[in-house]
């Protein structure tokens, strides 16, 4: 049966309604904020994720100008060109809600036509890129600071290299020859100073630990220096051949707390030995062609005022005490002269015998009785509360070392000033201790005191006589027989000296 036409009509309007339906069912539920704007730039109508989208209540967009949402300038942009143009595909806007905020959105539109194909506003959809935006920023910020850390390193990576390379040409063309060894003391770096003082090339080297050292005839001094856990050394010498001594030294490398390894140093100081030795063998010369005629003059001078060679006036006899006391001091020097080469040398001859330190004592100062009464010296001697045992000790020499000390305190005490001298037990040994009420030792000299022909500048204005090598003998005495020397000063106020000798016994 044929439909009418007013049936077909009715069809045709019940499908047109159901179709706006659909459509207005599409525009109500699209999460994409959507709204339709008059040419005026009015909102007629929006979806409610517009109204989310803008912080409005529902229904209540209609009706709000596009200027409340963005800046007037750009909703006016976008007006214009959404009725110009058929379509936007996007345009980045920064869109501001109710009550306040700042969101960046995409805008899309299209235009609107009425029947007469005139324009009567247009579609409006925007899609929220604040997160986005915010995070591409951030990538921006991280790219910035990323690309800048990588520039950082790379400029440190520069100047480390820089340094390395400098730190190498020092090392290089450093004039001591230097070896690094690891944490397990096996050799990592040999210059080529160290190459050229053991005559072998560091490739055959490298690696090698320093018990290692020993199976190598080049090396095998520096590994009995060295010993296998690399002790540590300062400034010892170590003997290569006739024509080379090298000065030793050690030196512990840390980070922190942290043990990296240790670094010897190896000077060469064959020239200052040389010239030390001729210095040595100079003064040995001298003093020996000076003595045979002072020993002369000595006896011969003691023969007049003897009376040996004749009656002497009391006037002539003055003249020749004076230069016998002289001729004394002459010789006195020249000995001091010869036992420092002596002790340079290593020629310095001890002779021990089983004694009494407090007999040596006493034999000394009864030597200088006249002068410390001349000084008017208060001499006061603190005995010992127990008996000290007897000590294996060279009796010419100790006496020598007692003598310089009690000599230096009586020579720089002022007259009317005090001594006091004790001999005490000190653990496994005996201490003998001398303090003077002097004139004291400069604080910044006193790191000289036993240097050879060291004396210090307050006692050069006194103009007392001495030579300046009478403590680098005892020095030398005192620790040959095993024994420690030391002293305490304080300019003005005095000056200790003091020394430990072990109470060995003769087996």
């Amino acid at each position: 049966m044929a439909i009418s036409e007013e049936k077909k009509i009715s069809l045709l309007l019940d499908d047109l309604s159901a179709l706006e339906g659909y459509i207005y069912d599409l525009f109500v539920f699209a999460p994409l904020p959507i709204c339709f704007v008059s040419p005026l730039g009015v909102i007629l109508e929006a979806n409610p994720a517009f109204e989310k989208l803008a912080n409005y209540e529902p229904y209540a967009g209609s009706g709000e100008s596009l200027n409340k949402l963005f800046k007037e300038e750009d909703a006016q942009s976008l007006l214009k060109e959404a009725l110009e143009k058929e379509t936007i595909e996007q345009k980045e806007m920064k869109f501001f809600p109710k009550g306040g905020g700042e969101k960046i959105v995409l805008a899309f539109t299209r235009k609107r036509k009425g029947e007469k194909d005139e324009s009567v506003g247009f579609f409006l959809g925007l899609l929220d890129i604040t997160t986005l935006k915010n995070t591409e920023k951030e990538l921006k910020e991280a790219q910035t600071a990323l690309l800048n850390i990588l520039e950082d390193t790379e400029e440190e990576r520069r100047k480390a290299e820089e340094e390395k390379n400098k730190t190498q040409a020092i090392i290089t063309n450093f004039s001591d020859g230097l070896l690094v060894f690891d944490k397990q003391s096996s050799l990592t770096l040999m210059n080529p100073r160290a190459e050229e003082f053991f005559g072998i090339k560091k490739e055959k080297v490298i690696g090698k630990s320093v018990s290692e050292f020993s199976q190598i005839s080049q090396l095998q001094p520096l590994a009995t220096l060295l010993g296998g856990k690399l002790k540590k050394i300062f400034r010892k010498e170590l003997e290569i051949g006739e024509d080379l001594i090298l000065e030793v030294s050690t030196t512990e490398m840390k980070r922190g707390r942290e043990h990296l390894g240790t670094l010897v140093v190896l000077h060469d100081v064959t020239r200052e030995k040389m010239v030390e030795r001729l210095k040595t063998e100079f003064v040995s010369i001298s003093a020996h062609q000076l003595r045979t005629p002072l020993s002369a003059i000595k006896w011969t001078l003691r023969m007049l005022l003897d009376g040996d060679l004749g009656k002497i006036s009391a006037e002539q006899r003055d003249f020749l005490e004076k230069t016998y006391r002289s001729n004394e001091r002459m010789i006195s020097l020249v000995n001091s002269l010869l036992n420092v080469t002596r002790i340079e040398e290593g020629r310095f001859v001890y002779r021990p015998v089983l004694t009494d330190i407090k007999t040596i004592t006493e034999s000394v100062l009864a030597g200088f009785k006249d002068e410390i009464e001349r000084k008017k010296i208060r001499l006061k001697v603190e005995k010992p509360k127990e008996d000290l045992p007897k000590i294996l000790v060279d009796v010419e020499k100790i006496s020598s070392a007692v003598q310089n000390l009690v000599d230096n305190a009586i020579k720089y005490t002022l007259p009317g000033g005090q001594i006091t001298i004790s001999l005490k037990r000190s653990g496994k040994g005996i201490e003998f201790r001398i303090k003077d009420s002097g004139v004291g030792i400069p604080k910044k000299q006193q790191k000289r005191v036993f240097e050879k022909f060291f004396r210090g500048a307050n006692v050069m204005r006194l103009e007392t006589e001495g030579s300046g090598l009478g403590l680098f003998i005892t020095k030398n005495i005192i620790e040959a027989h095993g024994g420690k020397i030391w002293f305490e000063s304080q300019e003005g106020k005095g000056t200790t000296f003091c020394f430990i000798l072990p109470a060995k016994r003769k087996n």
